[in-house]
């Protein structure tokens, strides 16, 4: 649904302002894709299992209390790195899913070109 005129003057109003008041802001945000920030989540949260796993084989050399803290960060990492991974994934079938529709939709029409074509050649045959 797009914005009527008066929604996108608004809309500009407020990225004008947010422009003048934190550019850095507005820079980092405006060249940082969804994709971008997924990978880097994922990242982090692979460097935190892997801070986990060290923690809970030191830990539990020599105390189970810490071993259990090393476990709990290993969990917590695994699932915001399956929850950014499933992200990514569903954004990646999107684009597939996208550009297979465009494919189709070319295909389509130039099916539906060469089977004009044939007709018009089939009709001039007939006269």
């Amino acid at each position: 649904m797009p914005l009527n005129e008066e929604e996108e003057r608004i809309l500009a109003e407020i990225e004008r302002q947010f422009h003048a008041t934190d550019p850095e802001s507005a820079r980092r945000i405006s060249s940082t894709t969804l994709q971008r920030y997924l990978a880097r989540n994922c990242k982090w949260a692979a460097l935190g299992l892997v801070a986990g796993l060290v923690v809970l084989v030191a830990g539990f050399a020599s105390s189970w209390l810490i071993g259990i803290v090393g476990f709990l960060m290993m969990l917590a990492s695994a699932v915001v790195l399956i929850q950014n991974l499933h992200k990514i994934s569903r954004l990646g079938l999107e684009q597939v899913t996208r550009t297979m529709a465009n494919r189709n939709r070319n295909l389509n029409e130039a099916i539906e070109d060469l089977a004009r074509r044939l007709r018009r050649r089939m009709g001039r045959d007939d006269t």
